[in-house]
């Protein structure tokens, strides 16, 4: 498949994929997809588990640091099947960071805290990513554009997929804090089960469309606020 660029004619580059006759071509076309998504989807990983890893810090727990997980190394991050699905579907994941809750000054809140520290960060790299993109938009870099486009729709994707409250994903851990400590320790107790329907949402397509709505609209408002304030 081709991908086709259109810069100048509007202030949203949009791009879309047309057939292409060759087999071959249609393989090259794929991998230099490939190619501009993985460096975005790598540094959005590495950025997102180690803002759970200083957060963590911050509220007393050093168990991240200790294990060698406060780094933008790549390799103590990804997770080559969650790697794989942030490129091909624009969600995925990565190695958990650990943390001891006990060691927290205040365990609630330090929850609370590490959890959204991680799409936040993301949520900060898409809006710098659009910043970015407001730049470069009328100049003749196509391929850094689309990039950048990526950035944006993979970084909000983490984000939105990261705050689904299913285990093990930051929104089940958000969302424990919030409740009773009888129904907290229930959850806990049983997210294994719980994670099974998120399996099934995803392999249902049932996760994307929820999912990919809010990612849309929310790229839209970000580009809508970049557009009128640049």
């Amino acid at each position: 498949m081709r991908i086709k660029g259109n810069i100048r004619e509007s202030p949203y580059p949009t791009f879309h994929i047309t057939p292409d006759n060759h087999e071959r071509n249609k393989t090259l076309n794929d991998i230099f997809e490939i190619l501009l998504i993985a460096p975005v989807a790598i540094l959005s990983i590495m950025i997102h588990e180690c803002a759970h890893g200083y957060a963590a810090l911050y509220m007393g727990d050093n168990t991240a640091k200790i294990r060698g997980r406060l780094t933008l190394n790549p390799i103590k991050h990804i997770d080559i099947f969650g790697l794989i699905c942030m490129i091909l579907f624009r969600f995925g994941w990565a190695k958990p960071v650990p943390i001891n809750p006990m060691n927290f000054r205040n365990r609630k809140t330090g929850m609370r805290l590490v959890s959204l520290a991680g799409v936040t960060a993301n949520m900060i790299l898409a809006v710098l990513f659009a910043v970015l993109l407001r730049i470069f938009v009328m100049t003749d870099l196509t391929y850094l554009n689309i990039m950048l486009i990526y950035g944006i729709q993979l970084n909000i994707g983490y984000a939105v997929f990261n705050l689904m409250p299913f285990p093990p994903l930051d929104g089940s851990k958000l969302l424990a804090t919030f409740l009773p400590r009888k129904y907290e320790y229930y959850m806990y107790k049983y997210e294994k089960y719980i994670y099974i329907v998120l399996i099934a949402l995803i392999y249902t397509g049932v996760l994307s469309d929820i999912m990919y709505p809010i990612i849309n609209g929310v790229y839209s408002a970000i580009m809508n606020i970049i557009i009128s304030t640049l």
